[in-house]
């Protein structure tokens, strides 16, 4: 008895399945392309986010170091007048409202060399960089390579306190050296604005005698006649 064999199914009209039209693929490109422009946009503000995070990180530890250096400058300063290279003899501190020049004691000598332990340092504003500069040797030596502590700066303003009175400049005399506090403000290009208030030479204690208001006299009595 002859066996009947199931039909071919590739050979009935339709298979149940059936491809994506063009329209269907169309809007699956333009679902990816704007997820591809979705994915690219979220990465370039995160790149941007990353730099912006990095210059405001950066300008934070410029402050914090340049704080640090001023502190201790300040804090050690000393009665020590020096020389130039000219052979001229000037004051301990000679400050004015845009730079100052010092020596501060507690100069390291990890390697022992043949030099003292205060020196002389300088802090002005050069362009728009703020520097610190010493010199190798109080008398008679020229400046070492300046230092940059912070960039990006549009001002520098300082102030010296003295005898309850805030000034301008600050040239030392005998007996009255240091001033008792000295006022920072720092400008940046991006408008902000650092003040700090340091102590100066926190173990100096001035020789100079300040005259002081007091009370008038009494009328002397006089014998009744």
């Amino acid at each position: 008895m002859p066996t009947e064999r199931a039909p071919d199914p590739r050979l009935r009209g339709g298979t149940g399945e059936q491809g994506f039209t063009l329209v269907e693929v169309m809007v699956a490109l333009l679902i990816f392309a704007m997820l591809a422009a979705a994915a690219v946009a979220i990465l370039s503000l995160s790149v941007r986010v990353q730099g912006v995070t990095g210059q405001k990180l950066d300008a934070m530890a410029a402050v914090s170091r340049t704080t640090a250096i001023l502190s201790a400058d300040l804090a050690q300063a000393v009665d020590r007048p020096t020389r130039d290279e000219g052979g001229v003899l000037t004051p301990a501190m000679v400050a004015g409202p845009d730079a100052m020049r010092l020596v501060r004691g507690g100069w390291s000598n990890l390697d022992n060399a043949a030099r003292p332990s205060v020196q002389k340092v300088a802090y002005r504003l050069n362009g728009n960089v703020l520097e610190r500069v010493a010199w190798p040797l109080l008398d008679g030596a020229a400046p070492m390579e300046p230092a940059a502590l912070m960039d990006h700066v549009r001002e520098l303003h300082l102030r010296y306190r003295f005898n309850g009175a805030w000034l301008d400049q600050w040239q030392g005399q005998p007996g009255v050296a240091l001033p008792q506090a000295a006022e920072v403000t720092i400008v940046r290009d991006d408008g902000m604005i650092y003040r700090q208030l340091f102590l100066v030479g926190t173990g100096y204690v001035g020789t100079a005698v300040m005259p002081q208001p007091g009370p008038s006299p009494s009328p002397t009595p006089t014998p009744n006649g």
